[in-house]
């Protein structure tokens, strides 16, 4: 693209040059009408063979109205004119409109190439080659060759071909190219990675979890490829504007050069007057700022949003996120880390360390995140205590043998069923009650904590406009009043099923004013339903399940609920760019077209009021590729 770039720009200069040129010798050797012809249709075709060649292969396959057409009729108008009576040649004028105009086609190029580069630059996580081992050997194979379930070895400097497990091995990942942070992720043995990602230091083996086609890389590849398909009514709205538009001006001028002369009684002498205000006309109408300019727009605000790690599937998903006036939130893993850790200990029969000695006994077999945080805070699970007879009581908890003892884990009904007097604890979160031979031992208290962010994203919501924020959760009221209240969110509903979430956002969808979305934010596999329901679908994370990001319409690439403030931020001011273009470019056309119609516009002023104007929107739409969208700072 800068190599053509590049070539474009010489061809504009020399034909510039020669256009100079001509107008030197012009002034300085008396020509014939024909020779003075001759003389500028070398800068002419120097500069427009290309559009000419295009207008005629538009018109061979039935496309004849379009932007290159009226440049060509307007400027081949210009060449001829002066052959007739009582007329002055516009040779020059007509190589001019001609110039400007490929100087305005460069501008788009070049605006339009590096909205290209933001987002190619996500393209740099596709790997080249995987390291496969294979037979005892490491062999390097194609990506898309290695089935998951297979080994392969990332070495220092290289990109995770697919997702996977490590396996063995600690190192540093640079994830800029998926995220949009600058800081390198720290991983080791037992934890999960995802391709695209480039490994800074050591050496890691990864089983690999999904083939190369259904990898994270490859699903954002695929995301933004397909970007391009979903336009924005703005974007329809100038397809088809152009569509009736251009037809309409080209038999407006056809009607202004023929009609007026027919009524003055005197045609000969009246139409080359209204045969150059028509030519005019026609330079003024070319559709250039609204057509190059509106999608240009939507593609630098794209651009901007994936350098910050966020994906919109389209422009039509920018336009909606634009216009959310409610967000509503998933609680755990989108404004919660969904990481639960021991918040507090309060023992009745023992002390402390007892019972989280026990409690981390009775659920040492468990997956569950709730064992897992009572494993982690006790530190030495792996003594020489006896444990036996481990039964899961559904819905109640679990109970074991502990050296000895009968120990149950879990709530209070399951303390009711032991005969263990209980009690209620004053502090928020899951409380994990304990019971050692029937005797009430205490609680342990486990949250989930609130991610650092949280609060901040809310109040950037609220800053950019957002008129209610909600959080659905299936936990438990008190925790989700808590979490509400010290996140500052407007309202929340708790204890919900899936389903139940469905229902709410049903009624929030028809509780919004007409003109506003709603958008939902989510990572877990059952947010799907509901990211597919509401007006704008938003999953949380690259981690995030596959249902959410497939169901979603914006994919944020890591599980910041700051990115939410500033994809709304970003989508806003897109929609704001654009409209600015296409009134700007309609006023200016307007004004211009009516003082053509009136023989009142110079084909110099034509030339502003379609390449000026082109140029001028061009700039203003790439503003939406370069965006701040931290708290307190501008768009």
């Amino acid at each position: 693209m800068e190599k053509e770039n590049k070539l474009h720009l010489i061809r504009i200069i020399v034909s510039a040059v020669l256009l100079i040129a001509a107008f030197l010798v012009d002034r300085a050797v008396p020509l014939p009408m024909w020779g003075k012809l001759l003389l500028y249709l070398v800068p002419y075709l120097a500069a427009g063979y290309d559009i000419l060649l295009e207008a005629a292969e538009n018109i061979a396959r039935g496309e004849v109205f379009d932007e290159d057409f009226l440049m060509c009729v307007a400027t081949i108008g210009a060449l001829s004119i002066g052959f007739l009576p009582n007329t002055k040649p516009e040779f020059a004028e007509a190589v001019f409109v001609m110039l400007f105009f490929q100087v305005g086609e460069l501008f788009e190029d070049i605006a339009e190439g590096n909205s290209r580069k933001s987002i190619s630059d996500l393209m740099d996580i596709r790997p080249d080659s995987a390291n496969v081992e294979r037979n005892g050997k490491v062999e390097t194979v194609p990506p898309d060759t290695v089935s998951a379930g297979e080994t392969i070895v990332v070495r220092p400097g290289e990109k995770v071909p697919m997702d996977g497990l490590i396996l063995e091995g600690a190192s540093s990942l640079n994830t800029v190219a998926l995220t949009g942070e600058s800081a390198p992720r720290e991983v080791s043995s037992g934890d999960a990675v995802i391709s695209g990602c480039v490994n800074l230091s050591g050496v890691l083996r990864v089983k690999v979890t999904k083939a190369f086609g259904e990898s994270t890389a490859s699903k954002i590849l695929e995301l933004v490829e397909k970007s391009g398909e979903n336009k924005s009514k703005s974007e329809n709205f100038i397809t088809k504007f152009a569509r009736y538009y251009t037809p309409a001006v080209v038999f407006l001028a056809i009607f202004l050069s023929l009609v007026p002369p027919l009524l003055t009684g005197d045609f000969i002498a009246a139409f080359p007057s209204w045969l150059n205000r028509a030519l005019t006309f026609l330079v003024v109408s070319c559709p250039c700022a609204l057509v190059i300019s509106v999608p240009l727009t939507f593609f630098g605000g794209i651009g901007c949003a994936s350098k910050k790690g966020i994906l919109v599937k389209g422009s039509n998903y920018m336009e909606a996120l634009s216009k959310a006036g409610i967000v509503v939130f998933d609680k755990t893993g989108t404004l919660t880390k969904g990481v639960f850790k021991v918040a507090a200990v309060h023992p009745d029969d023992c002390d402390e360390n007892t019972l989280l000695h026990y409690a981390a006994h009775v659920e040492r077999f468990s997956t569950h995140p709730i064992a897992i945080s009572l494993r982690q805070a006790y530190a030495h699970e792996a003594d020489d205590c006896e444990i036996k007879d481990v039964e899961e009581i559904a819905g109640r908890g679990v109970c074991a043998n502990v050296n000895g003892k009968r120990v149950c884990v879990g709530n209070s009904k399951m303390m009711e069923d032991e005969g263990a007097k209980w009690h209620p604890c004053h502090e928020i979160g899951t409380i994990i009650h304990v019971s050692i031979d029937g005797v009430y031992a205490g609680h342990i208290v486990i949250s989930d904590l609130v991610k650092s962010d949280s609060k901040a994203a809310i109040e950037m919501l609220k800053a950019e406009g957002v008129k209610k924020t909600v959080m659905l959760t299936g936990d438990r009221e008190e925790v989700g009043k808590s979490v509400a209240a010290s996140l500052g969110l407007d309202e929340y509903h708790a204890e919900l099923l899936p389903a139940d979430k469905v229902a709410l956002v049903e009624k929030l969808l028809q509780e919004k004013e007409a003109k506003q979305t709603l958008a939902f934010v989510g990572d877990g596999i059952n947010d799907a339903p509901v990211l597919a329901r509401s007006d704008v679908g938003i999953a949380m994370g690259a981690m995030g399940s596959d249902a959410a990001i497939e169901a979603a319409d914006v994919v944020l690439m890591d599980d910041k609920p700051s990115k939410i403030a500033a994809a709304v931020k970003i989508a806003r001011r897109t929609l704001f760019i654009a409209k600015e273009n296409i009134v700007f470019a309609l006023l200016v056309k307007a004004a211009v077209l009516v003082l053509a119609a009136f023989g009142m516009a110079e084909m110099w002023l034509a030339v502003f009021a379609d390449v000026g104007v082109t140029v001028i929107a061009v700039l203003n739409a790439m503003r939406a590729l370069k965006m701040k969208t931290e708290a307190g700072s501008p768009a």
